[in-house]
């Protein structure tokens, strides 16, 4: 049985409203992101994730906030209560990993699970592996026709690299775990979400450490309880303590004058800016 009747060489785009099984985003509403990424050759410290600081990097410069990222193991449970929990705290949920043909690639699987919808042989993500096998001279199998296996309902996302499609299922965007192909299907999408208030951030460096500025950075954080303020300890070549104090948000303004009292604090604190 086809997943889906919807055999469109390209991805829907967002309407006026993003719908999360029952719940209804609306554009007013400050877009939000969830990145899930599924893999036990992540949690295993075999594979180095480069996906999650692409997405969070490109959401940010939309406007879409990322709220929370999860690495969990290829476990039909684990996935199926994690989608569930993300997909209706966050307008987006973004997955990577798990939809290639072997054994442990089960994330469709699961996100039909999750929706309780079925699952089956989408028409035109067959037609394209086929093409794609046939100028490769590549064999058809039973195992590389599960990569064609899309939940019903869903929308293929194009895959320009090596054609297996990723898809959007209600507020679900699944996509590979090959950093050079998410990054292919990502971008395709990219244009099609919410924009939200950019998120901006200035930073001010010195030569203190962290336990010289943690109690006046916490009441500068209070101060300012729209903009999140965060400290980043290194040290510099001489081997001496520093610190970047960095804050973000989406009002100019107040950037602009917590820039100020920062470099305020690191000179009643007696230090540097560097």
């Amino acid at each position: 049985m086809p997943a889906s009747s919807d055999s469109n060489n390209t991805h829907a785009s967002q309407s006026d409203s993003v719908q999360n099984s029952g719940k209804t985003h609306s554009v007013d509403t400050p877009p939000t992101a969830a990145i899930l990424l599924i893999g036990n050759e992540i949690l295993s410290g075999r594979t180095q994730d480069k996906n999650l600081a692409y997405m969070a990097t490109r959401l940010a410069e939309r406007g879409i906030r990322v709220t929370e990222s999860r690495i969990i193991p290829d476990i039909e449970a684990v996935i199926v209560s994690t989608l569930n929990t993300l997909r209706q705290s966050n307008m987006y949920v973004f997955t990577t990993g798990g939809i290639g043909p072997t054994h442990d690639d089960i994330t469709a699987d699961c996100v039909a699970k999750a929706l309780c919808v079925g699952i089956g042989i989408h028409p035109e993500a067959e037609r394209r592996l086929m093409e794609y096998w046939a100028s490769r001279d590549i064999e058809p199998n039973d195992d590389r026709l599960r990569m064609a296996r899309i939940p019903a309902g869903a929308t293929l996302i194009d895959n320009p690299v090596s054609a297996a499609p990723g898809f959007i299922a209600a507020n679900l965007y699944v996509l590979a775990g090959v950093p050079r192909i998410m990054q292919a299907m990502f971008d395709s999408i990219l244009p099609s979400l919410a924009k939200g208030d950019v998120i901006e951030s200035v930073s001010v460096r010195c030569n203190l450490g962290e336990g010289d500025l943690a109690g006046p950075l916490r009441d500068l954080q209070n101060q300012f309880p729209e903009l999140d303020l965060g400290s980043y300890p290194g040290r510099l070549e001489n081997g001496q303590s520093q610190v970047s104090l960095v804050a973000r948000g989406t009002d100019q303004q107040l950037l602009v004058q917590v820039e100020k009292a920062l470099r305020e604090l690191v000179s009643v604190a007696g230090g540097q800016v560097i």
